[in-house]
């Protein structure tokens, strides 16, 4: 029996487009040549960081987003980057009784912008705000501790198999690979996400028929 449903963020709830954008225009290069990157960097099973670094080796990050946000160029989410499916999706899910939590690999001014979209959810929490981030095992554990409830009553829903439901799947949750942007594209047909992965779904409205069972 599912009992909580937790969400991956990127490509999954929102568009990361905007995020990719405002960071090939910070570092002065296409923004094809940042998209192109990224997808090369996460498919040869890096992070999508190291994208960044390719283009400003040695590039500090964190820093980098501090001198973003004093230049006023800091981090944004409205309306048009969640996906259409979201809204309605995560107000059946808890009008069926379901607790519902977003849990991502973002930054703490990431989860203060998700909670100002005022999302259909219970909790909205980001690894910068837990001090752990996926795949590491310590922030399902976290997540399994918000949910409050067994491991095998909660189902991780991501796009990403290496940060969502692969480490999710080996740390008891159930799990669903969404087949929304270019991770969940790229992977979808790959054996070990076929194998591993207890739901296969192309939209968050297909959760509703999981959820009812």
């Amino acid at each position: 029996m599912i009992r909580t449903i937790a969400f991956d963020v990127g490509e999954t709830l929102v568009r990361d487009d905007r995020h990719w954008a405002s960071w090939a225009d910070w570092l002065h290069v296409p923004r094809h040549t940042v998209s192109a990157l990224v997808g090369a960097v996460v498919a040869q099973g890096k992070d999508n960081a190291e994208a960044l670094r390719l283009i400003q080796p040695g590039l500090d990050i964190p820093s980098a987003y501090r001198a973003r946000e004093e230049a006023g160029r800091g981090e944004y989410l409205d309306e048009t980057d969640v996906y259409e499916d979201v809204r309605p999706a995560l107000a059946a899910l808890r009008d069926a009784g379901l607790r519902v939590i977003v849990a991502g690999n973002q930054t703490v001014r990431a989860g203060e912008l998700l909670r100002g979209l005022d999302l259909p959810s219970d909790l909205i929490a980001t690894s910068g705000e837990w001090g752990v981030a996926k795949p590491s095992a310590e922030f399902f554990e976290r997540l399994i501790a918000e949910a409050d409830c067994p491991a095998e009553e909660i189902l991780y829903v991501g796009d990403h198999p290496q940060n969502d439901t692969l480490p999710a799947h080996a740390a008891g949750l159930r799990t669903a690979h969404l087949r929304r942007g270019p991770w969940g594209h790229l992977w979808a047909e790959d054996s070990e996400v076929i194998a591993t992965a207890d739901y296969h779904v192309n939209s968050l409205m297909d959760l509703l028929a999981i959820a009812s069972h």
